[in-house]
């Protein structure tokens, strides 16, 4: 990436930490880089290039990983991405993958499942689902969708009608969650899953927890 590019992406990344996504401009970025909004258009193109670009610039900040530990290592990583930048969700979820850096963190993902010995037909949709579990859960936590307690009470109350599937869940609505816990439990359900679509594919020996020959 040239200085002037990674300075341009690192001034519309400050712009949506600090006022939102909203704020992103082609004239905002180039006050905070200090030139024309006509020079920023040899670097990232239009607005919808810029968007692209910083898509892939907080892409690029994720670990490579190694073998079968690199699926989950990305999952935290994008979790904490979230974290640090709730606006990003909604490039993420919004746009697809198309610049260098944000294809190569979905190659990432694809090699830790060849890797692990998911059947090369299953593997797009693996990675759309495990892609879609890790920034939504983020999302969920940064936006408040999770909420330990609901501000008006418990849920089924603050509704006004009787829901039969929450008074019979009650105790457990009521107790906080630890997201943290939470989330490696989802990541373990997601790693047996895999697990489960490589012992049905005859012939595919591996699985995300148990090393196969060609691992070091």
């Amino acid at each position: 990436m040239s200085g002037r590019r990674e300075e341009i992406l690192d001034a519309a990344v400050a712009i949506a930490d600090d006022r939102g996504l909203e704020a992103v401009s082609m004239r905002a970025v180039a006050e905070r880089v200090g030139v024309t909004p006509m020079a920023l258009y040899p670097h990232v193109g239009g607005k919808t290039g810029l968007l692209d670009a910083m898509v892939g610039r907080l892409l690029a900040d994720l670990p490579a990983g190694k073998a079968r530990r690199s699926l989950r290592d990305l999952a935290h990583a994008a979790r904490k991405l979230v974290h640090r930048h709730p606006w990003a969700a909604t490039l993420l979820f919004a746009r697809p993958a198309i610049s260098s850096d944000a294809v190569g963190s979905v190659d990432r993902i694809y090699l830790a499942l060849l890797d692990s010995g998911v059947p090369e037909a299953e593997i797009p949709r693996l990675e759309r689902m495990v892609s879609t579990f890790v920034i939504g859960f983020a999302v969920s936590e940064t936006a408040g969708r999770f909420q330990e307690l609901n501000p008006r009470g418990r849920r089924d109350e603050a509704a006004g009608r009787a829901l039969p599937g929450h008074a019979a869940l009650g105790e457990w609505l009521a107790r906080p969650v630890d997201w943290d816990a939470e989330f490696e439990a989802d990541l373990d359900d997601l790693e047996a899953m895999i697990q489960a679509v490589v012992r049905r594919a005859p012939g595919v020996p591996g699985t995300l927890d148990e090393p196969t020959d060609a691992d070091p």
